[in-house]
């Protein structure tokens, strides 16, 4: 049989391979596990995140829907305003008040001329001539 003294030295080698091999696999599992730990906390955060980008963009769909009403309305009431502007007697008056101011015309010339009454046409003539100054 042989003597320890002379197995030992070439067993060393062997025994250190299999120390390593263990640990190696040791640490394998380590990591396999703290991998899949991490697998769970990203697919949790991803839907969570789904959730939270699916809310936000429902949202911004409703918010432009109503804005897109909105601006609908505004352009009903734009064109609204504007043929009431068109069709107001009154806005016919004030421009040829304006334009007579122009031409040199008195307060009492804007009255007869075009019907209106003298405040109104005391402010048609002083803002025609603020406009020009």
């Amino acid at each position: 049989m042989a003597d320890w003294q002379t197995i030992a030295p070439s067993m060393a080698p062997w025994a250190l391979t299999v120390g390593v091999l263990i640990l190696l696999g040791v640490q394998a599992v380590l990591s396999r596990r703290r991998i899949q730990k991490l697998e769970a906390r990203f697919r949790d955060r991803l839907e969570i995140i789904g959730r939270e980008l699916h809310a936000t963009s429902s949202g911004s769909m409703g918010v432009g829907q109503r804005l897109i009403a909105c601006e609908r309305s505004l352009h009903e009431l734009r064109t609204s305003v504007d043929e009431m502007r068109q069709n107001d007697p009154l806005r016919i008056s004030y421009d040829e008040a304006s334009r007579l101011v122009d031409l040199g015309a008195d307060i009492d010339d804007l009255m007869n001329t075009c019907g209106i009454s003298r405040p109104e046409a005391e402010l048609v003539s002083a803002l025609r001539r603020r406009q020009v100054a």
